[in-house]
């Protein structure tokens, strides 16, 4: 039985940050990913990392922009602290080895991103994601003996002792089937964020809000779960992101009418407004007849109005996609593309150093809601979240595994009882629906009913559809099996994830009655500060069912006022 002062389930950007501060901190380490770590779904992450870099920019300025992308939702005590340590993580990154791009001086150079006062943004063409996480990856190599790394073991559940600490978890071995425990002093997760609740995404298949479920099912709140981001820019063929970074190097936004109809909404802006502003506003012309293509569901994107020279060296990721997914050479003519889900603002709810009020507990991350996002992410401030609060996180568990014991082993009566529950998912009689429709139900409706604007009918049928769903999910049945890399069993485990996040999004959004960020009601389409500007949190309540609760925004420096971009 594995035992660790820190054990961080999932191996993104989060995690990997994670285990080395811990690591360094003088905590014994492993790090357990249900697929291996160059894998994670931040090597997705395209445009780059937010840092008040630039002598002429302060990090106030970058928290500002993120308190106002945010719709004021945002902790600004969080805000402060990630972006104030923003300028030391991503020059530390350089220092390890990540490339970022340079000017013709030679310095570190900086794009323009989404909702920003001013060039900020660092990057390694548009694959900075990748770039960072293969870096870390080199790290933990170098700590072998300091990190242990599990890699393709998938968790179940989370484990607790009689006075409610989070002791560790029970993982399966994907390879073999075998299950495990992992006890530990502390946990932190960094499973990422729930993406395939929704079709199409741009969230790989992994993202199925693994540990958001495992702890809401123990009794952590979640928080500011009905903020779903749209991203404005996805392919319309199957939902591939098209990076921020093509508006950042000056794309244009095109309708039916050839217009650059950002002017209307976002005059100063333009196509870098924040991206629920950007969303919202495609949506709205295809709506009212102005969009292009089959159907009319898309909106141009050209990006010929770039250098092709430029394109071709800082957008390369993308003229592969246009090529190889909708046919289109980009340095020659408009893709077409239009908002697609992409991100998750809310998540567990964690303090400034990732932990939640689960003693032992720490999430960073995705999965996590500190909330540095409120409302709405800005472009690029996603990858800073996942390595200053993965550090944070790492740091403060390993201080805090100094100061208590190891945990007593899980008595083995509670394996027993998980390997009995996996069992009975594989020994379903097939009378019931198979995994993947009932999947496939969900994020269909999802997509249609708690998209880029919402109403009160739509998020009902959501609600009960989810509730549903998750009633099939019972009796759903698998094909496979068997016990070596059986992927039928871990789908029908994920199903059940994802309908716990789905559930807790849609009465959240329900539950805010009125339009503030990511979340759009036709039916309440001001922002209400009087009523609304508090968290909505989540937990679990004796029945099963989601349990709604409020909490105060952080407020530290500026005060709430209209935006306009």
């Amino acid at each position: 039985m594995p035992a660790h002062d820190v054990l961080i389930l999932g191996a993104c950007l989060a995690g990997q940050r994670a285990a080395l501060a811990a690591a360094d901190a003088g905590a014994t380490v492993a790090i357990l990913s249900k697929v291996h770590p160059v894998r994670s779904h931040s090597v997705a992450a395209a445009g780059g990392i937010n840092a008040a870099i630039n002598p002429a920019d302060d990090w106030r300025s970058h928290a500002f922009d993120t308190v106002k992308g945010s719709d004021f939702l945002g902790d600004q005590d969080a805000i402060e602290v990630m972006c104030a340590e923003a300028p030391d993580e991503v020059l530390h990154l350089e220092h390890i080895g990540v490339t970022f791009h340079r000017n013709e001086t030679g310095q570190m150079d900086l794009r323009a991103f989404g909702g920003a006062s001013m060039k900020r943004t660092a990057y390694v063409a548009d694959i900075t994601g990748q770039a960072i996480l293969h870096v870390l990856y080199e790290q933990l190599m170098k700590y072998h003996e300091r990190v242990d790394r599990y890699e393709e073991w998938f968790t179940t559940s989370l484990l607790q002792d009689e006075e409610g600490n989070c002791t560790g978890c029970i993982a399966r071995d994907i390879r073999t089937g075998q299950l495990e425990v992992f006890t530990a002093k502390n946990v932190i997760l960094a499973t990422g964020g729930a993406g395939q609740c929704f079709k199409p995404t741009t969230n790989g298949l992994i993202c199925t809000g693994d540990g958001i479920s495992m702890a809401y099912r123990i009794g952590a709140p979640l928080m500011d779960m009905e903020m779903i981001q749209y991203h404005p820019t996805t392919l319309v063929e199957n939902g591939f992101l098209i990076t921020e970074g093509a508006r950042g190097e000056g794309a244009h936004l095109l309708n039916a009418d050839g217009e650059r109809f950002m002017e209307k909404y976002a005059p100063n802006k333009m196509e870098l407004a924040s991206r629920d502003v950007v969303s919202r506003a495609e949506q709205t012309e295809i709506n009212e007849g102005r969009g292009v293509g089959p159907g009319g569901v898309g909106i141009y994107l050209d990006i010929t109005v770039v250098p092709k020279k430029r394109t071709l060296e800082a957008l390369r990721e993308i003229v592969n996609i246009g090529k190889d997914f909708a046919g289109v050479d980009i340095t020659k003519e408009p893709i077409l593309i239009r908002p697609g889900q992409h991100y998750i603002m809310g998540g567990v709810k964690t303090d400034v150093n990732g932990a939640t009020p689960i003693p032992g507990l720490y999430a960073a991350g995705e999965v996590a809601c500190v909330s540095v996002h409120g409302g709405n992410r800005l472009g690029a401030n996603s990858l800073l979240d996942t390595l200053i609060f993965g550090r944070r996180a790492g740091e403060h568990a390993a201080q805090r595994a100094a100061g208590i014991s190891m945990p007593e082993a899980t008595p083995l009566s509670r394996v027993r009882e998980e390997s009995a529950w996996i069992d009975s998912i594989i020994d379903r009689p097939k009378d019931g629906r198979r995994v993947s429709e009932i999947k496939d139900d969900l994020g269909t409706e999802m997509n249609r009913n708690v998209a880029v604007f919402r109403e009160q009918d739509g998020l009902t049928h959501a609600l009960e559809t989810v509730r549903r769903l998750k009633e099939e999910a019972k009796t759903a049945y698998i094909d496979d099996r068997g016990t070596v890399f059986n992927q039928d069993v871990l789908g029908a485990i994920e199903l059940g994830f994802m309908l716990d996040c789905a559930e807790c999004t849609v009465m959240a959004a329900l539950e805010r009655k009125e339009s503030r960020g990511a979340q759009y009601r036709t039916d309440f389409p001001e922002r209400n500060d009087d009523e609304w500007l508090k968290h909505i949190d989540v937990s679990r309540n004796g029945d099963d069912t989601p349990h709604l609760s409020y909490s105060p925004v952080t407020i530290t420096q500026w005060q709430p006022e209209e935006r306009k971009y």
